[in-house]
């Protein structure tokens, strides 16, 4: 684990005159003024911290509230800039922050020890799964308790507090135990710089007793980081760049795929100059879908194996070359390890490496500088292009409906493909929305987010809550199952709360649709709720909300129609009926390939 401050702080005193630069998150640099002396009373670590996550671009923090965390919440909702959100519960809270750090760069949360830490945790693992700046503060017990033998609540019964800790290690990559004042700055802010740096989760445990005590050590505004880029190796860059070229303009229809370690890599806007640049056909892996424009005029789709989007699949696969950006080869990206294919044909890049089929790999080049400089290299070849235009046919349309006629599922989305634009953005949770929002056509600017690595269901009810957060002037919209919805569904309220205007579709088929496919069993049916009355009741008269339910094509239109229309400014809630063996033909195959792998035998010993 890095235990490393990243880059440097400056630490001299300049003039109250001077300003100086700070790079955010997304890369953008800023001019902060400089720092300034805070009165004796005010240097506290709680109003540290919150200068601190407000410099990194945390504007909106989410929270509950627990004895040990309650002079922290103090100071951070006195923090001007921030606005402290209180969750249902620390499941969710963490969910937030993953989806608001999913469009700003890094997101926070603030739970209490122990029962709110192993709360989170789940949280905090698909985050670190996801490649996620995440920043998980915990209100720890009072530091005259560390070492002293006493058994606390909020704890299993024993005088060591490491255990949650201990769990917390292996899903961060740095951790902060602050229960001394002389050394809590500089944990605190090794922490919060090593998230950024590594792009993962931190966790920081700040002892009850500490955020109002004033210290020397906090009588100044933070400086800003200076955090210290990662540099390419030149040589290496040379040499790697020379070798891919040497490989890819031998060949005869190369592709380029886009994987999502684009994110954690900020190459995206490489990747396509050099999809320009060389005019190969461009498709994406299923979890960098909104990473890569799909209006670039040599995308061809998501490259899933067999549950490709059409015509994909056979243009990747029977390429004679082709550069993985970023990939992650697992089971569920593999459909259960079945893609066709050959390692000897493929160009592996990394964020910070780069390795060359049949040849030699070339550590320390960063993918963003490594993309650029293989734009210029490359003889421009738009076979593999052409020979995608000449077999594609465009998709079909579903069956036009009876009057009146059960609602399927593929008419839901048609529909749904027409409310996409620059002003929307889509989340899919865990399921068979995977695969229907997978088939969805995004335009230039419309937001796409899913948890694929990690696959926790429920992600998506608090993730639509931090990412609606982050970015208020889009419309976000959830397609949620109900057993993922079972999972977490109290957080709407924490919507409500903050007014945010979503459209939720709660697909009801009676079950986790998903396993059903892997594996069926009576487990996979779930008691049926009536999940308009439940949001009916949550909202309780109190901010803007409008839910209904539809059976029919016909009504399904009518409730978007209001949802865009009268109800644009409320949470909308749209309970979809549709038959609880209505799926995509992509999770049958899908949920077959992936239950073949599961059930291998054990290897002979």
């Amino acid at each position: 684990m890095d235990t490393m401050l990243l880059g440097s702080l400056d630490l001299t005193k300049p003039t109250t005159n001077d300003v100086i630069s700070c790079t955010k998150p997304n890369g953008t640099t800023v001019i902060q003024p400089s720092s300034t002396a805070i009165s004796s009373t005010n240097a506290t670590l709680g109003r540290h911290l919150a200068r601190r996550l407000v410099q990194v671009g945390v504007t909106d923090i989410f929270s509950v509230p627990g004895d040990f965390n309650l002079t922290l919440l103090d100071y951070l909702i006195d923090e001007p800039k921030l606005n402290v959100i209180g969750c249902c519960n620390e499941l969710n809270a963490g969910y937030a922050a993953d989806g608001y750090a999913r469009s700003c760069g890094v997101g926070a949360c603030v739970v209490t020890f122990t029962v709110g830490g192993l709360s989170v945790l789940n949280a905090i693992a698909g985050a670190y799964s996801e490649n996620l700046p995440l920043i998980c503060i915990v209100g720890g017990p009072n530091s005259n308790d560390y070492g002293s033998n006493r058994i606390l609540h909020h704890t299993i019964g024993i005088s060591d507090f490491s255990q949650e800790l201990k769990c917390f290690q292996t899903v961060t990559c740095f951790q902060a135990v602050v229960n001394h004042l002389e050394d809590a700055h500089e944990l605190i802010d090794t922490a919060i710089s090593t998230a950024l740096k590594e792009s993962k989760p931190v966790y920081i445990s700040i002892s009850c007793n500490l955020p109002a005590i004033p210290h020397p050590t906090f009588s100044r505004e933070p400086i800003p980081f200076s955090r210290a880029p990662k540099l390419t190796n030149q040589m290496g860059l040379e040499a790697a760049v020379e070798a891919a070229a040497e490989f890819l303009n031998k060949a005869v229809k190369p592709v380029l795929v886009g994987g999502p370690k684009l994110r954690v890599a900020k190459a995206s806007n490489a990747f396509v100059e050099l999809a320009d640049a060389s005019g190969y056909a461009l498709a994406v892996m299923p979890s960098a879908k909104g990473m890569v424009p799909e209006h670039h005029h040599h995308f061809i789709g998501t490259y899933w194996g067999a549950v490709s989007t059409a015509f994909c699949a056979e243009i990747v696969e029977s390429a004679d070359a082709y550069l993985f950006a970023g990939p992650i080869f697992n089971d569920y990206s593999s459909v259960g390890y079945s893609l066709l294919l050959k390692k000897e044909k493929a160009i592996i890049v990394e964020p910070d490496r780069v390795v060359i089929p049949n040849g030699p790999a070339f550590g320390c080049v960063l993918m963003n500088d490594f993309l650029k400089a293989l734009a210029k290299h490359l003889k421009h070849n738009n076979v593999a292009y052409e020979n995608y235009h000449r077999i594609f046919v465009p998709n079909g349309k579903p069956l036009k409906s009876e009057p009146k006629e059960p609602l399927r599922v593929n008419v839901m989305f048609q529909h749904i493909q027409q409310m996409l634009s620059s002003e929307t953005v889509v989340i899919a949770e865990t399921g068979d929305s995977w695969f229907n929002c997978q088939k969805l056509k995004l335009p230039e600017g419309c937001g796409y987010e899913f948890q694929m690595q990690y696959g926790s269901i429920g992600w998506s009810v608090g993730a639509t809550l931090g990412y609606a957060q982050a970015v208020p002037e889009k419309r976000v919209i959830a397609c949620i199952g109900d057993g993922s919805f079972q999972v977490t569904a109290q957080d709407v309220s924490t919507m409500l709360r903050c007014g945010q205007k979503t459209i939720i579709f709660l697909i009801n088929n009676g079950g986790y649709t998903i396993e059903v496919e892997i594996h069926d069993g009576p487990y996979n049916v779930i008691k049926n709720w009536n999940y308009t009355g439940l949001i009916d009741a949550i909202h309780n008269g109190e901010g803007k909300c409008w839910t209904t339910k539809v059976f029919c094509e016909e009504e399904l239109v009518e409730a978007i129609a209001t949802a865009t229309g009268p109800k644009k400014d409320s949470l909308c809630f749209i309970e979809v009926i549709v038959h609880k063996d209505d799926t995509s033909k992509e999770l049958l195959e899908w949920g077959s390939r992936v239950s073949a792998a599961n059930s291998r035998p054990p290897n002979p010993q």
